[in-house]
């Protein structure tokens, strides 16, 4: 893969992450009954950075967990790259609360799908949002997320690449060509 642009360097995702968490304050008319599910790997530091960003303004502090959901996708095998198979938990509980689930990029929706099932799983929430770094289009189920960094029409043949602490050195995020 060969790097064709710099989408975003560490501010611009910095200042999509305070956007985005003042969107969330907004649309839920403050904090209260709100927790924060990271899908792991990459969407679990930004709804940590979420997290913090409404603490820091708010002063709340709002339950943050994150979930695997391997066992939820619909796209992949028993055999493929992940032999541990395991339901989601959460250190907290979702029943009767607003989820925010959050990812790094949201494609064709399926991983988004998987995710509600995890927390689904997990209890009975009132209400299930999404929040995304970055929407890239190509949808094949019907999903959109709720807040988002930003919009990146892309080809079949591009790919967003999140680099993000502690994964990588630095933050930013690229679009990549096959």
């Amino acid at each position: 893969m060969t790097l064709k642009t710099c989408l975003m360097d560490e501010a611009a995702v910095r200042r999509a992450i305070v956007r985005i968490s003042h969107e969330i304050l907004e649309k839920n008319r403050g904090p209260g009954g709100l927790c924060l599910v990271g899908v792991q790997r990459r969407g679990t530091p930004i709804a940590q950075m979420i997290r913090d960003s409404i603490r820091q303004f708010d002063g709340a502090d709002i339950p943050c967990g994150n979930i695997d959901i391997s066992y939820y996708r619909d796209d992949l095998s028993p055999e493929h790259e992940s032999p541990l198979w395991k339901k989601a938990a959460l250190p907290f509980d979702v029943e009767g609360k607003t989820v925010v689930i959050v990812d790094d990029v949201i494609f064709t929706g399926r991983t988004a799908r998987a995710a509600m099932e995890a927390v689904i799983s997990c209890g009975r929430p009132r209400k299930i949002q999404l929040a995304v770094l970055v929407d890239r289009g190509h949808r094949e189920l019907p999903i959109r997320a709720d807040y988002v960094g930003k919009n990146v029409p892309t080809s079949r043949r591009e790919l967003i690449e999140v680099n993000i602490p502690p994964f990588e050195k630095d933050m930013r995020v690229c679009l990549m060509e096959m």
